[in-house]
């Protein structure tokens, strides 16, 4: 796991028990699964606009639109990883599903969820 990522879990993994009046961490998980799931939501969807508004600029304004696409992913990561810290897992348990999938062709293992779900 990066190192970012192995840092920002044990930080999220503190905050879980800080006072959710000092900590936004905090008051996501005392606001509880809902909050944190419309949190996420609310941050994909602000990825996809930005994603667009990328596809879309003329070459000359493509630079901010990258900046803004990467910081919304940013807040898509950080409030996914919340709702994973909140529900007992972390990025290292996504990081080996990715791993595992290293030598899967993407359509074999598409096939396999469409006859095996859950």
């Amino acid at each position: 796991m990066s190192d970012v990522l192995a840092e920002l879990a044990k930080v999220l993994e503190a905050r879980k028990l800080a006072d959710p009046d000092e900590s936004y961490v905090a008051s996501l998980h005392a606001k509880g699964l809902n909050k944190i799931l419309e949190k996420v939501g609310e941050e994909a969807t602000e990825t996809l606009l930005a994603a667009k508004d990328l596809a879309n600029q003329a070459e000359s304004n493509k630079a901010a639109a990258k900046s803004d696409l990467v910081y919304e992913t940013a807040d898509l990561w950080f409030h996914t990883l919340v709702m994973l810290s909140h529900l007992g897992l972390g990025p290292e348990d996504v990081l080996r599903e990715l791993a595992r999938r290293f030598d899967l062709s993407g359509l074999v293992e598409k096939a396999a969820r469409q006859q095996h779900p859950g």
